[in-house]
């Protein structure tokens, strides 16, 4: 409790503290956007091959003289089994005889059809263009949409690392890691600081390096040694807390930027989907937290990533034709998923120390990165089967969830501040267990 005491010195919740969650919440704002665009930039409007006698401007675009644009693309491209025009094929001649739909035709066997080597022509209706018509990526080359959002993606991947440098090397850090970090006049200038613009007057006075010196005492004396990478592997403890939040931030990653990258596979109105998902985003927030506080951080992740999987299962086997129950399910479990990640990101915050808590979270946010990277990869396998992405998308947060088990329980915590407290902690668990089992022993 020793730098509470400091931050009630500089004002505890202040202007300071709020500053820093807007400019957190603008970021991820815009971020969030960019990651929305995907479906409206990505989207595979309907299309069909060009065909000589509908497409070409230079003749005439109905030589019969009596004959609709129907009939006319009824005789250029082939049906599919729901009854409608191909996407990827055509006749290589017209077959004027699919006219006579009175007449049958006995002996007639099926038409020769081709790839569609002249390109495509597209629905315009709603967007008149995207990458996919920009490029052509359908077809024989609709992986390479995928292809894009994992670029997009690593991208972001790569943007986090780079970054997350260089913010070591411009911007401040926080207080409590400057003290943990044996840096007590830095730490001293930044609480100053918050005490400054908290408003807190003669600061100066009250607030003084035998004043942060003595309060964190016990801190400073402990952080003597610089931590490194090579701490992660000599703390088995830490080691494993490290790995098993990696994984959770694979599997809950992965499926929530599946969901939110392919929205528009999902409903017919892309518009509405990512509307009705921004309006329950913040009750879901505010769900995360009520159970955090009322079930603790290891039921409320089992639940709530549970329930996450539960949904994305259910879209794999909801038929595609049946689009109100789809975008009910893609709508909770868009909710779901930002729940899951508030609980993750919580308590991954709250299990790691302070003196490695920024290199540690680095590597589990690297975790989630990869897994979102690959999200837009694995609905390549949309073309063996199409619920085979969605129940890959499902499995791997119900997994998570079991995974969390393994992990200790934060609520109403003190935050560790050094690999030593993990250690200890551990070790005291280890005493109670044993105490509580030699009491019940006696008592038997």
């Amino acid at each position: 409790m020793a730098f509470q005491d400091l931050l009630e010195q500089v004002g505890g919740l202040g202007k300071f503290q709020i500053l820093q969650i807007a400019i957190c919440m603008l970021l991820s704002i815009i971020t969030g956007s960019h990651i929305l665009l995907e479906n409206f930039t990505g989207i595979i409007p309907d299309h069909r091959c060009w065909v000589h006698i509908l497409d070409n401007d230079t003749v005439s675009a109905n030589n019969t003289g009596v004959l609709t644009q129907d009939a006319l693309l009824r005789i250029s491209i082939p049906l599919d089994s729901n009854l409608r025009p191909e996407k990827c094929r055509r006749f290589i001649h017209p077959q004027w005889q699919l006219l006579h739909l009175n007449k049958t035709f006995a002996n007639m066997t099926e038409p020769d059809s081709e790839p569609c080597v002249n390109g495509w022509v597209y629905d315009q209706s709603t967007f008149l263009s995207t990458i996919v018509t920009k490029w052509n990526l359908v077809c024989e080359s609709q992986s390479l949409n995928s292809m894009s959002k994992f670029l997009f993606m690593t991208g972001m991947l790569v943007g986090n690392i780079v970054f997350g440098y260089l913010t070591d090397r411009w911007l401040s850090e926080s207080a409590r890691w400057l003290i943990i970090t044996n840096k007590p006049k830095a730490a001293l200038k930044e609480l100053r600081k918050a005490a400054h613009i908290n408003g807190r007057k003669n600061v100066r006075d009250t607030l003084t390096i035998e004043v942060v010196k003595s309060t964190m005492g016990e801190e400073l004396e402990a952080a003597q040694k610089k931590p490194s990478l090579s701490d992660f592997f000599q703390s088995p403890n830490l080691c494993k807390r490290v790995w098993l939040l990696s994984f959770v931030r694979f599997a809950v990653w992965l499926p929530s930027f599946g969901l939110i990258l392919h929205l528009y596979q999902l409903g017919d109105n892309v518009f509405l989907s990512p509307i009705l998902i921004g309006i329950v985003n913040v009750p879901s927030i505010y769900v995360s937290f009520w159970t955090m506080n009322h079930l603790g951080r290891r039921i409320s992740q089992l639940f709530l990533m549970s329930v996450l999987g539960i949904f994305i299962l259910a879209i794999a086997f909801v038929p595609q034709g049946m689009q109100t129950p789809r975008l009910i399910l893609t709508v909770f479990g868009a909710a779901f998923s930002t729940a899951s990640i508030t609980t993750c990101l919580t308590h991954a915050t709250e299990l790691l120390p302070t003196v490695s808590r920024a290199m540690a979270l680095g590597i589990t946010g690297i975790a989630g990165s990869i897994g979102s990277s690959l999200a837009p990869l694995l609905m390549i396998l949309v073309t063996y089967s199409p619920p085979l992405p969605w129940i890959i998308y499902g499995v791997f947060p119900i997994l998570s969830g079991l995974v969390v088990l393994l992990l200790p329980e934060t609520r109403n915590q003190h935050l560790p501040d050094s690999i030593q407290d993990i250690e200890n902690e551990i070790q005291g668990s280890r005493k109670a267990k044993l105490k509580d089992t030699i009491i019940k022993v006696t008592q038997f």
